[in-house]
């Protein structure tokens, strides 16, 4: 079967995208999302990401991992979702959809930048040295003092096996402070089970976790990933943050059929 598809990539973390408003996608087939995945016999992808009819929204987001499982919620692939719902004139320069964990409203701005509204963070976990959060998937979040040639699989897949996090495991994020709102990190991915260019909901969590930390005293922070630059900005009221947005680009990559 002919399967046709499209591929975009938010600061280098890159997605197999399907229009599957006529529900023609073999969803259960996991063998299949792998192979589509697989950057050697397949197209090569962090994730595969559905875009599906929704009755009280624009589109309904269901993300799969590049192992074939569907997964929790992923920032730039929804960053990217949203970018490939305007090619479709799904939308126009804003919308309100649903994901994994709950409605979304992103703005479509110019030169291809994506603002995508992130869940609010009701809990901020600080241990001794690091911190724990949920931005719509789990993150672990730490300091080290030199990012060029860490380890981040290596170390970051110790941490996602530990006792810490049971079965579910957790993403992990390597994080370094260039100024006072200014970071860079590293991700390990849970469901890739590598390093990525980039983690949206890991560079929300870490953006919230240095101002947890009193790292830094600004509601909007800068971030370096591997693959580019992302922006985040949020409130805090109480304990909680909340209006919490992650900003960067969304690229066209290349779209074509594949026979599966």
């Amino acid at each position: 079967m002919k399967l046709f598809f499209t591929k975009y990539q938010g600061t280098g973390n890159d997605f197999v995208m399907i229009d599957n408003r006529d529900n023609s996608f073999p969803k259960d087939n996991v063998k299949l999302i792998e192979k589509l995945c697989d950057r050697r016999f397949g197209i090569g992808a962090d994730g595969l990401i559905l875009l599906e009819n929704d009755l009280e929204t624009d589109f309904k987001m269901v993300y799969y991992n590049s192992d074939g499982n569907e997964s929790s919620m992923c920032g730039n692939g929804g960053r990217c979702l949203v970018a490939f719902a305007k090619s479709l004139r799904v939308i126009h320069d804003q919308t309100t959809f649903l994901a994994t964990d709950g409605l979304h409203h992103a703005y479509v701005l110019e030169d291809g930048i994506i603002s995508l509204g992130m869940k609010n963070v009701l809990e901020v976990k600080m241990e001794t040295d690091y911190v724990f959060l949920n931005t719509g998937s789990p993150h672990h979040v730490m300091m080290v003092e030199e990012l060029d040639g860490f380890d981040v699989k290596g170390i970051g897949a110790q941490i996602r096996y530990s006792d810490l996090y049971g079965k579910t495991g957790s993403n992990v994020n390597f994080v370094k402070q260039l100024s006072d709102n200014h970071f860079r990190l590293r991700t390990y991915e849970r469901g890739v089970e590598d390093e990525t260019y980039s983690c949206g909901t890991g560079a929300t969590a870490t953006a919230i976790a240095m101002h947890a930390l009193g790292k830094t005293n600004s509601n909007h922070v800068y971030l370096d990933v591997e693959g580019g630059k992302l922006e985040v900005s949020f409130e805090k009221i109480g304990n909680s943050y909340t209006n919490v947005f992650l900003k960067g680009p969304a690229v066209f990559v290349f779209e074509g059929d594949i026979e599966w």
